[in-house]
């Protein structure tokens, strides 16, 4: 279990470095900008190489009887997107702002759209993570940027940018922002293993 943590701390802080590329190069929306998009592909590349532990990358690959790893892996990355988020803090660059109006966005669109979206993020991270895992990194370097332009949520993303916005946002929509990234981690989860559940059947995890 420690050794996932580890590896799961490292898997967030990857993404959350990837997160805070995409916030310092401006968000005016929950599509943000196309350099921040492409720039976030160092997340999902550092992860696959690695092979590290990330929710997104796991779900599609796991069976049920690794459900509870599975949650420590998501403990694992929330935490170390929020050691990144100290650190996109004291930049001095203009993230919070970013993360403000982004948590904006994903609030006005509701948990059930996001959860919604955030099925076509999870099936391109598992279509992504199987490429990888072969040495073949161009699909992953498509499918990071299209999840970004469609506005399709990331679990781990999405905990970054929130931990980014300003505390008084936080306190005053903590149940709200908590409800919305529920939504998202079961959105991501569906699409992660829409493979299996449409053609590998045999091996679907519910």
């Amino acid at each position: 279990m420690l050794k996932v943590l580890r590896s799961s701390i490292l898997a967030g802080i990857a993404i959350g470095l990837a997160g805070f590329g995409f916030l310092a190069c401006g968000v005016q929306s929950a599509y943000g900008s196309s350099v921040g998009a492409v720039l976030f592909c160092f997340g999902l590349l550092t992860v696959v190489e690695y092979k590290l532990k990330l929710f997104t990358g796991t779900a599609g690959f796991i069976g049920k009887e690794q459900i509870g790893e599975l949650s420590l892996i998501l403990v694992g990355n929330v935490l170390g997107c929020f050691l990144v988020s100290l650190l996109a803090r004291v930049s001095g660059l203009a993230v919070v702002d970013a993360a403000d109006r982004l948590l904006a966005g994903r609030l006005a669109l509701g948990p059930v759209r996001c959860g919604l979206l955030a099925i076509g993020c999870g099936f391109m991270m598992t279509t992504a993570v199987t490429f990888g895992r072969k040495g073949r990194f161009l699909p992953l370097l498509f499918a990071v940027p299209l999840f970004i332009v469609c506005g399709f949520p990331h679990c781990i993303a999405d905990a970054f940018y929130y931990l980014c916005a300003p505390w008084a946002t936080l306190s005053a929509n903590l149940w709200q922002i908590l409800l919305l990234h529920l939504s998202i981690v079961l959105g991501n989860f569906v699409g992660c293993n829409l493979y299996r559940f449409i053609i590998d059947k045999e091996n679907k995890i519910l």
